[in-house]
């Protein structure tokens, strides 16, 4: 098989692989029922199993312990050839406040040589991935010459565990996968191809302040009585220092990361940064997203400044994203930010903190599954060599195939560059890292079964 004849055979499927793509982001499957209908992640997980069922792959939806359904297809490896595993999930970040939007986050609508709409790089652009990739394959070979177990989640933005708990409880389904390519991450930049061997672990916690029985008059009142609104801002700037560093007591936050560098200047405008503005924290922002904890406020109860009253606040609250790397407890971590502001309450202020849901961070171990795709990364790409970057998110799955699956190696790709925007307005993917991460994908797959 060579690799023009795969090249080909991809660049051929492509468009079937755009049709499967804007089918997939024309269902809005937020799998959470006060935001969304749970009938559309159903709707969803029943076209991607078909889609896998057409390729000859023994496809069902498996029901998990918070009701969304995962799609698990599979099919025997040849005698003497390795068993991989490919990842994605259908479920999606709700689209927020459509007005921020460009366009219709629920229609795939090509702009500027990118394709925009929620889900189209997170990650319902993975499974176009993995399809694309397996056509092609079977085009030019005729068949598999792999074992497959395909797994999409349905619901990954979630933090309810469900497939994490079902791959725990079945992990006889998963005995035999050697490799697990996990298509939920991405690229330094679209055509900087590189793997991710470095995911943060994640904790929810939330906080709650009360001050007073009630609201009060701020004229009357103001400026002896407690004001919990005023505690909270308090208690959140002491979570950073005036660098930025993130400053929760007793865990450390001097950690550097030694993989690709990460550019001031292109970390700034990936992230839309005011003009004259420099990237926060002691450290390079490598080490500050990928080697480093960072705490985030997420939302605040506080009153809109629409319609607000001048009265003293009695009660606020918050919500905090506390992201630690890779070897750090997120439990832990998250009992020690719950401390840390508890222990900041001021006399005749009520102060409550809990951690809310979480997973652990994951360090890719190197082998020769990973150095197999960063070979056929290089091919596709066409690139003398691939580096490692960190990733700042968390996937507490591949810790869980770690677990469930003995000596499996975790690869994670994806086609989310920076450029894409996930989980905010004006989601993308371009096109060509579907393209070139399918090919990837392919001539991983056909050089495992040719050794």
């Amino acid at each position: 098989m060579s690799p023009s004849s795969l090249r080909t055979a991809v660049r051929d499927r492509m468009a079937e692989g755009l049709d499967d793509l804007a089918a997939l982001v024309a269902i809005p499957s937020v799998h959470d029922p006060a935001v969304q209908s749970l009938d559309d992640c159903h709707e969803v997980a029943s076209a991607v199993r078909g889609a896998f069922a057409d390729l000859g792959l023994e496809a069902r939806l498996a029901t998990t312990a918070d009701g969304s359904q995962a799609v698990i297809a599979s099919t025997p490896a040849p005698a003497g050839a390795p068993t991989v595993l490919l990842y994605a999930h259908h479920d999606v970040q709700p689209a927020g406040d459509v007005e921020a939007w460009t366009s219709d986050p629920w229609t795939l609508t090509p702009r500027d040589g990118r394709l925009y709409g929620r889900g189209a790089a997170d990650c319902k652009g993975g499974i176009v991935t993995h399809l694309v990739a397996l056509r092609a394959l079977r085009d030019v070979h005729g068949s598999f010459p792999v074992g497959l177990v395909v797994v999409v989640e349905g619901s990954e933005e979630q933090p309810t565990d469900g497939l994490e708990d079902y791959v725990a409880a079945h992990a006889d389904s998963f005995a035999g996968v050697d490799a697990a390519v996990v298509m939920d991450a991405g690229n330094a930049a679209a055509g900087v191809p590189a793997l991710v061997t470095s995911l943060r672990g994640t904790a929810g916690v939330e906080l709650r302040v009360r001050a007073l029985r009630g609201n009060v008059h701020s004229g009357m009142f103001g400026g002896a009585a407690p004001d919990a609104l005023a505690t909270l801002v308090s208690l959140l700037a002491s979570l950073r220092n005036d660098a930025g560093d993130t400053t929760i007591d007793g865990l450390d936050a001097s950690g550097t990361w030694d993989g690709l560098p990460y550019d001031a200047g292109r970390f700034a405008s990936d992230v839309g940064m005011l003009d004259g503005a420099v990237p926060i924290g002691s450290g390079d922002p490598a080490s500050q997203v990928w080697a480093r904890p960072a705490v985030t406020i997420v939302g605040i109860d506080a009153p809109a400044v629409a319609g607000s009253s001048p009265s003293v606040q009695a009660t606020a609250g918050a919500a905090l994203n506390l992201r630690v790397p890779p070897g750090v407890d997120p439990v832990a971590a998250g009992a020690l930010l719950v401390a840390h502001l508890e222990r900041r309450a001021p006399a005749g202020v009520e102060v409550t903190a809990r951690v809310v849901g979480g997973g652990p961070g994951f360090s890719a171990t190197a082998g020769p599954y990973s150095d197999a795709f960063r070979a056929a990364l290089a091919s596709s790409y066409e690139v003398s060599s691939v580096g490692s970057l960190g990733g700042g998110g968390s996937i507490p799955l591949c810790a869980t195939f770690e677990r469930a699956i003995p000596g499996v190696e975790v690869i994670l790709a994806g086609v989310s560059e920076p450029a894409a925007n996930v989980h905010a307005p004006d989601e993308s993917v371009d096109p060509s890292e579907i393209e070139h991460m399918a090919l990837a994908e392919a001539t991983f797959l056909a050089a495992l079964a040719a050794r």
